[in-house]
């Protein structure tokens, strides 16, 4: 079968990489043309890859105005090159301010649409639920708490896991040893805190000042903020010089590795952490109408992954405007080595472990959609 895929992001890069290898596996015919980067040119060839994600990927309100002119061409781009490859299905993953125009189109060109990796309807932006079942012929997610959310809403959604576990699987042994980790990049004995800020520059600019400030009060613990290469240096240069904190790029999975714990932003990275079995604190800095808004615009009760997985608040969110760090020290000693909230925080990773799923969740999915895809061909 013909199968044209749509990842915007490196994540989407990486999960899709991860599924193209199943859908390889249970369907040794299958043809791919996609957009997204090297992981997945790496599984489906470089000569398919019609687009990479670092010419696609615009972060915030104000880029995306800036560059409305390219996004327009590049969806035109998509959608005649989707058309020329005819495929059997559209696979979009994630990515959904781009995704969803395309599953409109494609639902109104009687292409087959599978949404690998749902939107985060239940975030914000609620109105997409409606797109979603009227364009998205199969939506596939990695959350268990969306299998509840979504067929309120009239979609029956397919859950087999979440790809992380894969993704992480696959890494784990190769991760350095906390003393390797040191060797390799000339840190001292202390205990390491990693520091995950975000991937994007405003989330660096909001949030990693602050993380500055919480550094210089543990003098008796090394901290480390994860840098992404897609991002200059200098920007994570101005707001650590002189508090102590080294950076290291695109390591995140080898800092957690080696941390003793973490202070991080919401997103994903929330998730990845946890699952890595290290402690943490959320900390997110926004808006001061942002902070007072949040119970009325944000349509769950939590931010972060871990917390929403488990029903409950393992780790602490500190959602907050300004650059008080008096609730941020608090919690970091809490689940330090000897903190009263350690053990208990990682006894609730491990019911995470549990609750998320075990690894093979890509080739399950994969395996999921070929059925489906055979079924409508029979």
């Amino acid at each position: 079968m013909r199968y044209y895929l749509i990842a915007g992001e490196p994540s989407g890069d990486l999960h899709g990489a991860n599924l193209m290898k199943g859908l390889k596996a249970h369907d040794p015919e299958a043809k791919f043309r996609f957009w997204g980067g090297d992981k997945m040119a790496g599984v489906g060839g470089s000569g398919n890859l019609a687009k990479h994600y670092k010419e696609t990927s615009f972060f915030g309100i104000v880029e995306v105005i800036k560059n409305l002119r390219t996004i327009r061409r590049q969806m035109k781009e998509c959608r005649q090159d989707v058309e020329a490859f005819a495929p059997d299905v559209l696979i979009l993953v994630d990515y959904p301010g781009f995704n969803m125009k395309m599953a409109r189109w494609a639902k109104e060109h009687g292409i087959r649409v599978f949404y690998y990796i749902a939107p985060k309807v239940w975030a914000w932006r609620e109105w997409r639920v409606k797109a979603i079942r009227k364009y998205v012929d199969e939506l596939f997610i990695i959350f268990p708490f969306e299998r509840d959310y979504f067929p309120k809403h009239g979609i029956r959604p397919i859950f087999e896991g979440n790809p992380l576990v894969d993704a992480i699987e696959a890494r784990r042994a190769s991760l350095p040893s906390p003393d390797e980790f040191r060797r390799r990049h000339a840190l001292d004995e202390r205990p390491i805190v990693a520091l995950l800020a975000g991937s994007r520059r405003s989330e660096i600019k909001a949030n990693l000042p602050l993380m500055a400030d919480l550094a210089r009060k543990f003098p008796d613990r090394q901290f480390v903020v994860t840098g992404v290469s897609w991002l200059d240096r200098s920007i994570y240069e101005q707001y650590i010089a002189d508090s102590g904190i080294r950076y290291v790029c695109d390591q995140t999975y080898e800092t957690l590795a080696a941390a003793e714990a973490a202070v991080v932003t919401s997103g994903t990275a929330t998730l990845e952490t946890a699952l890595l079995n290290v402690p943490e604190v959320v900390v997110y800095r926004t808006l001061w109408f942002q902070v007072k808004l949040q119970p009325y615009v944000l349509k769950v009760p939590y931010v972060s992954l871990v917390n929403l997985n488990l029903g409950r608040e393992s780790v602490v969110e500190i959602i907050q405007s300004d650059l008080d760090i008096t609730r941020a020290e608090r919690e970091l000693r809490a689940i330090l080595t000897g903190g009263e909230k350690r053990e208990r925080m990682l006894r609730d990773f491990a019911e995470l472990q549990a609750v998320i799923g075990a690894p093979g969740a890509s080739d399950r999915f994969a395996a999921r959609m070929v059925e489906l895809l055979k079924k409508q061909v029979r």
